[in-house]
């Protein structure tokens, strides 16, 4: 899912600079002010798990790869903000370090996978996981259907910003300059691959992390607050 340098044209990378420019600017500002002290830690864990399930590429039809990327479980455990944060880091560290991914398209890869993915998982999960027990099973069938459903949807979207390449940029004779595939091409290519396998691997990864996360200290999850802080809370209140 990584787009390489010359896949994107100048209108399609240079907006979506423009986009995650504020949204970087803004996801630092709140991580600064939502991150508890123990998540601390976390945060850089999950950099390097990102970074390291995002190594394992395998090429797929239309001109791109595919893969799991770990922003699911990131989004839900940290909150969506903290892994646009997280997921950038690890993106970064692989365009510049090992070429996955090309430097003018960071941006449309941040948008897709740090941004698209994470905030997706999260209501997702909230959605399907509703007002049940932080405990009950439904939690961790949440966690894997927000795996599934945020990874296609960003492999949805960059099979869209490839498809429009040769709508955007041709030369006098129609011959697209940049991604030659158009939109019957690239997006079933990149929904089905991942229909049919990485986002089954993405699942299957939130769903175990977040169901070892549920029984060891489920206090660490996003939006979450333990007991303890609920009766401190309430005596609060009361005085």
């Amino acid at each position: 899912m990584h787009i390489p340098d010359g896949y994107l044209g100048p209108y399609t990378y240079g907006a979506l600079w423009i986009i995650m420019i504020p949204i970087w600017i803004y996801a630092g500002r709140r991580l600064g002010n939502e991150l508890r002290s123990r998540q601390v830690p976390l945060l850089a864990l999950s950099a390097a798990f990102s970074f390291v399930i995002m190594m394992f590429n395998v090429p797929i039809p239309g001109g791109s790869t595919g893969h799991a990327v770990g922003a699911a479980i990131i989004g839900i455990v940290l909150g969506p903000w903290a892994a646009v944060i997280s997921v950038t880091v690890a993106l970064v560290l692989q365009a510049l370090i090992f070429g996955d991914g090309g430097i003018t398209a960071i941006a449309a890869n941040c948008f897709n996978m740090a941004v698209v993915m994470p905030f997706s998982a999260y209501y997702i999960y909230r959605i399907v996981s509703g007002n049940s027990d932080i405990a009950s099973s439904r939690r961790v069938i949440a966690a894997a259907i927000a795996g599934y459903v945020s990874l296609t949807l960003a492999a949805a979207l960059t099979g869209f910003m490839f498809g429009i390449q040769p709508l955007l940029h041709q030369t006098a004779e129609g011959i697209p300059v940049f991604m030659p595939y158009s939109l019957n091409i690239t997006m079933p290519a990149m929904i089905l691959e991942h229909m049919l396998g990485f986002s089954i691997l993405e699942a299957l990864v939130t769903a175990l992390i977040f169901a070892y996360i549920q029984k060891t200290d489920a206090t660490l999850l996003y939006g979450e607050v333990s007991a303890r802080q609920r009766i401190k809370m309430g005596r609060a209140g009361t005085l």
